[in-house]
């Protein structure tokens, strides 16, 4: 279970090789992130500059089912050089501070999905 680069050199992979072997999401407006009690604290909306955080948390709920540890492995592998730099600046990257966020505490956060208007 989880993602499965298409090559076999993982260091060579970049964030963009690893979105392009990910589901399409245009059936999607954003993302809610949910809190243990299941209520919102953040919307992660499908517009340019956040669709490829879209792409991969929509990834960890057709996987995982939620943000849990072991899914954040996976999407912080994801991100690629975007993790190095999430946390070589703190803030810059927020939905790669909430991944590392979520193997500091081991909780798990819930993911749901926000349909496009069609």
């Amino acid at each position: 279970m989880g993602f499965t680069p298409k090559a076999r050199n993982l260091d060579a992979m970049t964030f963009a090789d690893n979105l392009a072997a990910l589901p399409a999401i245009d059936h999607l407006a954003a993302i809610n992130v949910l809190d243990a009690d299941g209520a919102i604290i953040d919307t992660v909306e499908n517009k340019p500059g956040k669709s490829g955080s879209v792409k991969v948390y929509n990834h960890l709920a057709q996987v995982y089912g939620a943000i849990t540890p072991e899914a954040a492995e996976a999407a912080l592998a994801i991100f690629a050089e975007h993790t190095e730099d999430a946390r070589a600046n703190p803030g810059k990257h927020p939905n790669i501070d909430r991944l590392d966020q979520v193997l500091a505490t081991g909780n798990t956060l819930g993911l749901q999905e926000v349909p496009a208007q069609q």
